[in-house]
């Protein structure tokens, strides 16, 4: 009996090893990945060249399955709470970043840039590279002057000119 709890044993730290081998090597198949919440994500300019490009919202159906109940009580909250007219803050985004796009090309200061911007519940995220930290806060202030707006959140690096 003690001899076959060994081998058990045994055998479930071998699973275990070859299990974390896979996961940590990238064997194991990857799960699909996808924009599931329509969140509207535009490449604004392109300017720089070695700007890694951003990921944008993109998850896989288990996290979409995971933030859906959480989506939805936020993204209705604001209209429940009176901050919002349209009944879920989630509409709001598809009218939003394209202005936010147009506003950022029609100022003109950020074409040497590489901007991506992303939509959720009236925030904005600015994504990729400036070439001057005076230039991504000018980009935030630009972007919560934008009608609707209710933040900005900056994932901006900066990249000086070579």
């Amino acid at each position: 009996m003690l001899k076959a709890k060994r081998r058990h044993r045994a055998a479930r730290d071998i699973c275990a090893v070859l299990g974390a081998l896979l996961v940590c090597t990238g064997a194991m198949p990857q799960e699909e990945q996808g924009n599931f919440f329509n969140d509207p994500f535009i490449q604004v300019t392109h300017a720089i060249v070695d700007c890694p490009m951003q990921r944008g919202p993109m998850i896989t159906r288990a996290e979409m399955r995971a933030q859906s109940h959480s989506r939805i009580d936020r993204g209705t909250t604001c209209y429940r709470s009176g901050r919002c007219r349209l009944p879920n803050a989630f509409l709001y985004d598809k009218e939003i970043i394209p202005r936010v796009s147009k506003l950022i090309l029609s100022d003109g200061r950020f074409l040497d840039s590489s901007i991506m911007v992303e939509g959720q519940r009236r925030w904005v995220w600015l994504k990729g590279c400036v070439r001057k930290q005076a230039d991504a806060d000018a980009l935030q202030q630009l972007v919560r002057s934008v009608d609707d707006v209710e933040a900005v959140i900056s994932e901006l690096v900066v990249r000086a000119a070579k």
